[in-house]
């Protein structure tokens, strides 16, 4: 009744079926899906994937904080410029803009205009409204370039979606202990900071444009804080992206690269 077949490994340690019938087919099928099962990760890729998401972590917590935040960028105007014992500057973001009344007192006597922001005094903050009535805000008589706006706020959402979806996998990866994951969340940690660097260049241009739009009011621009983690963040996501796909080869690079030295030696 039963069919023999045998599992035969020839010398260069290939492994065949030898048989007839059903048996033979359903054992071929076994062998096969045993020789494709996906390779397990050792403790030490563990240890490095783990180091290498805190890596993306820091970048994900810096975006999460300047994208939040409205100090992209300090607009002043010249502290004597109101001929009185106050000056106004105001700093925005991708969501918020705020206007702030310094006292001219506690102003650097070197410095010629207004600020910096971090100074006591009066602050008055609202959220854009091109992103619900499509209106352009006006900051000292210069208008704000809508679309430039949009652009680089959406720019920067995708990127903080790409930072989600690539945690997710990198979360998948350790828990099913396999290296799967690691190749489509290197390329989401890849394409987030990507984006996070286009949407400064964006907002930039942005900023270049409000300036622009109106020159009786001479006003002095400086890059913030904020602007400065999202580029942070940016280099260090593209970073961690690259370290993923290291640790997804089925090698070590730098063990081949010894080896080779030492083959050459």
């Amino acid at each position: 009744m039963w069919s023999n077949f045998l599992v035969q490994q020839d010398e260069d340690g290939r492994i065949g079926i030898a048989g007839t019938g059903q048996n033979a087919a359903l054992a071929g099928i076994k062998v096969c899906r045993s020789q494709r099962r996906t390779p397990k990760m050792s403790d030490s890729q563990e240890g490095k994937i783990k180091l290498a998401f805190f890596v993306s972590i820091v970048g994900v917590i810096l975006t999460v904080l300047g994208m939040g935040t409205e100090f992209w960028v300090e607009l002043a105007q010249s502290k004597n410029f109101s001929g009185n014992e106050t000056c106004q500057m105001a700093h925005y973001g991708l969501w918020k803009g705020c206007i702030r009344t310094l006292w001219v007192a506690d102003i650097d006597p070197e410095r010629t205009s207004c600020g910096p922001a971090e100074l006591p005094g009066g602050s008055n903050c609202t959220y854009f409204k091109f992103f619900t009535s499509g209106e352009n805000a006006v900051i000292f008589k210069k208008t704000t370039s809508k679309n430039l706006n949009l652009t680089a706020a959406i720019l920067a959402l995708f990127s903080l979606t790409m930072m989600v979806m690539g945690s997710i996998c990198i979360i998948m990866s350790l828990n099913k202990g396999v290296p799967f994951f690691l190749k489509p969340a290197s390329f989401c940690f890849i394409l987030s900071g990507i984006l996070a660097l286009l949407s400064i260049l964006i907002f930039h241009q942005s900023v270049l444009a409000l300036l622009s739009s109106d020159h009786s009011v001479p006003l002095h621009h400086e890059l913030s804080w904020s602007l400065s983690c999202v580029g942070s963040a940016g280099a260090i996501l593209i970073f961690s992206g690259f370290l993923f796909i290291i640790l997804s080869l089925p090698f070590s690079p730098w063990q081949k690269c010894f080896s080779y030295k030492n083959r050459a030696t």
